[in-house]
């Protein structure tokens, strides 16, 4: 058996999420059919984490075995990639790996990047690409609050309730926003997350933003560790996974 990682591009408006699901039409299904059609035996491609519905991938990692060897990469992705993109998904890149590689259990480091469009106007160009915001958002004030957020913490307070994961407890490596023509993007780096963590802290972050919090009630609600404290999340169309680390 021979054993490949694909890093995947794509937009998850029309989609059910990345995972395979009784009903519905998810990323991780779509590729499966394709290469499975292609390689013309069943294959079963194993994502470095599960996103949500509607959320999108810069750079999703996964991988798959097959018995038929790949020999010529660019064919590969030309074959697929004709399928694909008219989903708007599209595998960028493909590499052979050992046996010891896999996409989620090797990952060191997750990357996710959430888009706030900060302006009056609606955008229309980045439609369902990011949060539209018309309060203007304090970023001093943001960038002050998502400080609190970094190290090993109890994150129950941004974990949804059909959160899997057996502890709440995680690290997070850093938390930066930046802000360029009214576009914010806040960038999280951890080795994993809790189910709908990032979008439950860009929520709390938005309402420290728009002045309806204290930086004292942002770290309060967090210290709680009671999600029904929590802001309302912000949408799915404005997170990415943007990158895995291994």
């Amino acid at each position: 058996m021979f054993r490949y990682q694909i890093l995947i591009e794509y937009v998850g408006t029309n989609f059910r999420g990345w995972q395979v699901q009784k009903k519905g039409k998810t990323i991780q299904g779509l590729i499966q059919q394709k290469i499975s059609k292609i390689l013309k035996e069943k294959i079963i491609l194993i994502g470095s984490g599960r996103t949500d519905t509607g959320v999108h991938a810069i750079e999703q990692s996964a991988h798959f075995e097959c018995k038929t060897k790949i020999k010529n990469f660019d064919k590969f992705l030309k074959s697929t990639n004709h399928f694909l993109n008219r989903e708007l998904v599209t595998i960028l890149k493909i590499k052979k790996k050992s046996k010891n590689f896999h996409s989620r259990f090797s990952a060191k480091m997750r990357v996710y990047k959430y888009i706030i469009i900060n302006r009056v106007g609606g955008p229309v160009l980045d439609q369902e690409r990011g949060w539209h915001i018309m309060n203007n958002l304090n970023l001093l004030m943001m960038k002050n609050a998502a400080k609190k957020l970094v190290g090993t913490k109890d994150f129950s307070t941004f974990r949804a309730s059909s959160c899997r994961a057996k502890s709440p407890i995680k690290t997070m490596k850093s938390v930066r926003i930046k802000s360029r023509n009214n576009k914010i993007e806040i960038e999280f780096k951890s080795q994993s997350f809790l189910q709908k963590q990032v979008r439950s802290m860009v929520g709390c972050l938005k309402y420290v933003g728009e002045k309806k919090w204290s930086l004292r009630k942002f770290v309060d609600v967090m210290n709680k560790k009671k999600r029904i404290l929590c802001a309302p999340p912000a949408p799915p169309e404005g997170l990415y996974l943007a990158r895995v680390i291994y």
